[in-house]
Protein backbone atom coordinates (compact mmCIF):
# COMPACT_ATOMS: atom_id res chain seq x y z
CA UNK A 1 0.00 0.00 0.00
CA UNK A 2 2.53 2.37 1.18
CA UNK A 3 4.29 1.98 -2.34
CA UNK A 4 1.32 2.81 -4.18
CA UNK A 5 1.06 6.11 -2.26
CA UNK A 6 4.73 6.81 -2.64
CA UNK A 7 4.36 6.26 -6.75
CA UNK A 8 2.41 9.62 -6.63
CA UNK A 9 3.97 11.75 -3.69
CA UNK A 10 8.06 10.83 -3.86
CA UNK A 11 8.75 8.16 -6.33
CA UNK A 12 12.39 7.90 -5.45
CA UNK A 13 11.51 6.60 -2.33
CA UNK A 14 10.17 3.36 -3.75
CA UNK A 15 13.27 2.53 -5.42
CA UNK A 16 14.99 2.61 -2.41
CA UNK A 17 13.53 -0.17 -1.47
CA UNK A 18 14.42 -1.69 -4.26
CA UNK A 19 17.90 -1.17 -3.22
CA UNK A 20 17.96 -2.74 -0.31
CA UNK A 21 16.27 -5.64 -1.90
CA UNK A 22 18.97 -6.24 -3.60
CA UNK A 23 21.81 -5.84 -1.12
CA UNK A 24 19.84 -8.43 0.88
CA UNK A 25 18.51 -10.98 -1.90
CA UNK A 26 20.79 -9.99 -4.73
CA UNK A 27 18.62 -9.48 -6.52
CA UNK A 28 16.35 -5.82 -7.66
CA UNK A 29 12.78 -7.48 -8.83
CA UNK A 30 10.03 -8.42 -6.36
CA UNK A 31 10.27 -11.61 -5.40
CA UNK A 32 6.83 -12.08 -4.70
CA UNK A 33 3.87 -10.74 -6.80
CA UNK A 34 1.95 -9.18 -4.54
CA UNK A 35 2.43 -5.92 -6.39
CA UNK A 36 0.80 -7.08 -9.43
CA UNK A 37 -2.07 -8.37 -7.97
CA UNK A 38 -2.70 -5.35 -5.83
CA UNK A 39 -2.89 -2.99 -9.01
CA UNK A 40 -5.01 -6.11 -10.74
CA UNK A 41 -6.89 -5.63 -7.89
CA UNK A 42 -7.57 -1.64 -8.45
CA UNK A 43 -8.16 -2.10 -11.96
CA UNK A 44 -11.03 -5.15 -11.23
CA UNK A 45 -11.53 -5.35 -7.30
CA UNK A 46 -10.66 -9.15 -7.15
CA UNK A 47 -7.52 -10.23 -4.91
CA UNK A 48 -6.93 -13.87 -5.02
CA UNK A 49 -8.44 -14.88 -1.20
CA UNK A 50 -4.97 -16.82 -0.40
CA UNK A 51 -2.94 -13.71 0.17
CA UNK A 52 -2.61 -12.49 3.78
CA UNK A 53 -3.33 -8.79 2.97
CA UNK A 54 -6.33 -9.98 1.92
CA UNK A 55 -8.81 -8.73 4.51
CA UNK A 56 -6.76 -5.10 4.76
CA UNK A 57 -7.20 -4.55 0.75
CA UNK A 58 -10.18 -6.04 0.11
CA UNK A 59 -12.04 -2.48 0.93
CA UNK A 60 -9.70 -0.60 -1.11
CA UNK A 61 -10.25 -2.72 -4.09
CA UNK A 62 -13.82 -3.12 -3.55
CA UNK A 63 -14.34 0.58 -3.72
CA UNK A 64 -12.09 0.90 -6.82
CA UNK A 65 -14.00 -1.94 -8.65
CA UNK A 66 -17.39 -0.08 -7.79
CA UNK A 67 -16.18 3.10 -9.00
CA UNK A 68 -14.64 2.33 -11.72
CA UNK A 69 -17.22 -0.32 -12.90
CA UNK A 70 -19.92 2.00 -12.78
CA UNK A 71 -17.50 4.76 -13.46
CA UNK A 72 -17.08 3.76 -17.01
CA UNK A 73 -20.72 2.03 -17.65
CA UNK A 74 -22.04 5.41 -17.15
CA UNK A 75 -19.09 7.28 -19.32
CA UNK A 76 -19.11 4.91 -22.08
CA UNK A 77 -22.88 3.74 -21.70
CA UNK A 78 -21.91 -0.22 -21.60
CA UNK A 79 -23.77 -2.89 -20.37
CA UNK A 80 -22.98 -5.54 -17.60
CA UNK A 81 -21.16 -8.01 -19.94
CA UNK A 82 -19.37 -5.27 -21.48
CA UNK A 83 -17.65 -3.35 -18.02
CA UNK A 84 -16.96 -7.25 -17.40
CA UNK A 85 -15.27 -7.36 -20.96
CA UNK A 86 -13.39 -3.73 -21.05
CA UNK A 87 -11.86 -4.39 -17.41
CA UNK A 88 -10.69 -7.84 -18.71
CA UNK A 89 -8.73 -5.78 -21.77
CA UNK A 90 -7.40 -3.72 -19.59
CA UNK A 91 -5.49 -6.00 -17.28
CA UNK A 92 -4.59 -8.58 -19.29
CA UNK A 93 -4.22 -6.37 -22.69
CA UNK A 94 -3.13 -2.53 -21.44
CA UNK A 95 -1.38 -3.64 -18.60
CA UNK A 96 0.15 -7.43 -18.36
CA UNK A 97 0.69 -7.74 -22.65
CA UNK A 98 1.27 -4.33 -23.48
CA UNK A 99 3.82 -4.19 -20.37
CA UNK A 100 5.36 -7.12 -20.98
CA UNK A 101 6.39 -5.91 -24.49
CA UNK A 102 7.57 -2.28 -23.13
CA UNK A 103 9.60 -3.96 -20.30
CA UNK A 104 11.46 -6.60 -22.38
CA UNK A 105 12.66 -3.59 -24.98
CA UNK A 106 13.51 -1.79 -22.13
CA UNK A 107 15.12 -4.67 -21.31
CA UNK A 108 17.00 -5.18 -23.77
CA UNK A 109 17.84 -1.52 -24.24
CA UNK A 110 19.45 -1.39 -20.94
CA UNK A 111 21.31 -4.58 -21.11
CA UNK A 112 22.72 -3.93 -24.25
CA UNK A 113 23.33 0.39 -24.34
CA UNK A 114 22.99 1.61 -20.79
CA UNK A 115 24.89 -1.37 -18.80
CA UNK A 116 28.44 -0.55 -17.64
CA UNK A 117 30.75 -2.20 -20.29
CA UNK A 118 33.17 -2.91 -17.23
CA UNK A 119 30.97 -4.66 -15.02
CA UNK A 120 29.12 -8.54 -15.62
CA UNK A 121 25.50 -7.47 -14.48
CA UNK A 122 22.92 -8.19 -16.43
CA UNK A 123 19.74 -6.81 -15.26
CA UNK A 124 17.01 -9.44 -14.63
CA UNK A 125 13.59 -9.35 -16.82
CA UNK A 126 11.28 -9.28 -14.11
CA UNK A 127 13.17 -5.97 -12.63
CA UNK A 128 12.20 -4.51 -15.70
CA UNK A 129 8.57 -5.14 -15.96
CA UNK A 130 8.37 -4.39 -12.05
CA UNK A 131 9.22 -0.73 -13.27
CA UNK A 132 6.64 -0.98 -15.79
CA UNK A 133 4.04 -1.68 -13.00
CA UNK A 134 5.31 1.15 -10.66
CA UNK A 135 4.69 3.58 -13.85
CA UNK A 136 1.29 2.23 -14.80
CA UNK A 137 0.11 2.92 -11.30
CA UNK A 138 -0.60 6.82 -11.58
CA UNK A 139 -1.43 6.72 -15.11
CA UNK A 140 -4.50 4.28 -14.33
CA UNK A 141 -5.69 6.23 -11.36
CA UNK A 142 -5.64 9.32 -13.25
CA UNK A 143 -7.21 8.01 -16.29
CA UNK A 144 -9.64 5.54 -15.15
CA UNK A 145 -10.17 6.94 -12.33
CA UNK A 146 -10.16 10.76 -11.78
CA UNK A 147 -10.76 11.80 -15.10
CA UNK A 148 -14.43 10.15 -14.62
CA UNK A 149 -15.17 12.84 -12.74
CA UNK A 150 -14.81 15.65 -14.86
CA UNK A 151 -15.49 13.88 -17.95
CA UNK A 152 -18.90 14.09 -19.31
CA UNK A 153 -19.52 17.56 -17.12
CA UNK A 154 -16.81 19.29 -18.89
CA UNK A 155 -13.87 17.40 -20.87
CA UNK A 156 -16.58 15.58 -23.40
CA UNK A 157 -17.82 19.61 -24.48
CA UNK A 158 -16.63 21.10 -27.25
CA UNK A 159 -14.73 24.12 -25.60
CA UNK A 160 -11.10 24.51 -25.64
CA UNK A 161 -10.84 24.36 -21.90
CA UNK A 162 -12.46 21.01 -22.17
CA UNK A 163 -9.49 19.74 -24.59
CA UNK A 164 -6.79 21.55 -22.15
CA UNK A 165 -7.92 19.93 -19.31
CA UNK A 166 -8.30 16.51 -20.95
CA UNK A 167 -5.08 16.58 -22.72
CA UNK A 168 -3.37 18.06 -19.15
CA UNK A 169 -4.54 14.48 -17.69
CA UNK A 170 -3.07 12.71 -20.27
CA UNK A 171 0.69 15.24 -19.42
CA UNK A 172 0.76 14.04 -16.03
CA UNK A 173 -0.01 10.79 -16.49
CA UNK A 174 2.28 9.93 -19.30
CA UNK A 175 4.91 12.20 -17.66
CA UNK A 176 3.94 10.01 -14.44
CA UNK A 177 5.10 6.55 -16.41
CA UNK A 178 7.77 8.44 -18.21
CA UNK A 179 9.42 9.89 -14.94
CA UNK A 180 9.35 6.32 -12.77
CA UNK A 181 10.62 4.20 -15.31
CA UNK A 182 13.22 6.57 -15.80
CA UNK A 183 13.46 6.86 -11.46
CA UNK A 184 13.41 2.65 -12.39
CA UNK A 185 16.65 2.55 -14.43
CA UNK A 186 18.82 5.20 -12.87
CA UNK A 187 18.88 3.64 -9.59
CA UNK A 188 20.62 0.42 -10.57
CA UNK A 189 24.39 1.51 -10.31
CA UNK A 190 25.80 -0.64 -13.05
CA UNK A 191 23.19 1.18 -15.78
CA UNK A 192 24.85 4.76 -17.43
CA UNK A 193 23.55 6.88 -19.14
CA UNK A 194 19.94 6.13 -17.98
CA UNK A 195 18.57 9.98 -18.64
CA UNK A 196 18.00 9.26 -22.29
CA UNK A 197 14.99 8.00 -21.14
CA UNK A 198 13.96 11.66 -20.03
CA UNK A 199 14.64 12.84 -23.67
CA UNK A 200 11.08 11.62 -24.32
CA UNK A 201 9.63 14.41 -22.11
CA UNK A 202 10.09 17.30 -24.19
CA UNK A 203 8.43 15.28 -26.97
CA UNK A 204 5.67 14.80 -24.94
CA UNK A 205 5.39 18.36 -24.36
CA UNK A 206 5.66 18.96 -27.96
CA UNK A 207 3.20 16.68 -28.88
CA UNK A 208 1.14 18.37 -26.30
CA UNK A 209 0.89 21.69 -27.01
CA UNK A 210 0.77 20.07 -30.85
CA UNK A 211 -3.21 18.45 -29.62
CA UNK A 212 -3.79 21.90 -28.24
CA UNK A 213 -3.30 24.42 -31.70
CA UNK A 214 -5.32 21.65 -33.70
CA UNK A 215 -8.03 21.12 -30.98
CA UNK A 216 -7.51 16.83 -31.00
CA UNK A 217 -8.89 16.11 -27.47
CA UNK A 218 -7.26 12.95 -26.46
CA UNK A 219 -9.79 11.88 -23.60
CA UNK A 220 -12.36 12.05 -26.05
CA UNK A 221 -10.70 9.87 -28.43
CA UNK A 222 -9.76 7.59 -25.57
CA UNK A 223 -13.24 7.41 -24.63
CA UNK A 224 -14.67 6.51 -28.45
CA UNK A 225 -11.95 3.84 -28.54
CA UNK A 226 -12.55 2.21 -25.35
CA UNK A 227 -16.35 1.63 -26.26
CA UNK A 228 -15.82 0.66 -29.73
CA UNK A 229 -12.85 -2.16 -28.93
CA UNK A 230 -15.59 -3.74 -26.54
CA UNK A 231 -18.95 -3.59 -28.65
Amino acid sequence: MWQMVYLFIAPEKVYRNFNYRKQTKSQFARDDPAFLVLLVGCLCGRIMENLKMYQMYKTLNCFFLLVTSIGFAWVLSLGFVQTILFTLYVVFVDCIFCGMIVATMLWLIANRYFRDRNSDFDMEWGYAFDVHLNAFFPPLILLHFIQLFFYHPLISRDWFVSTFIGNTIWLLALGYYIYITFLGYNVVPALKNTRIILVTLPLLCLFYVMTLIIGWNLSVSLMYYYHYRVL
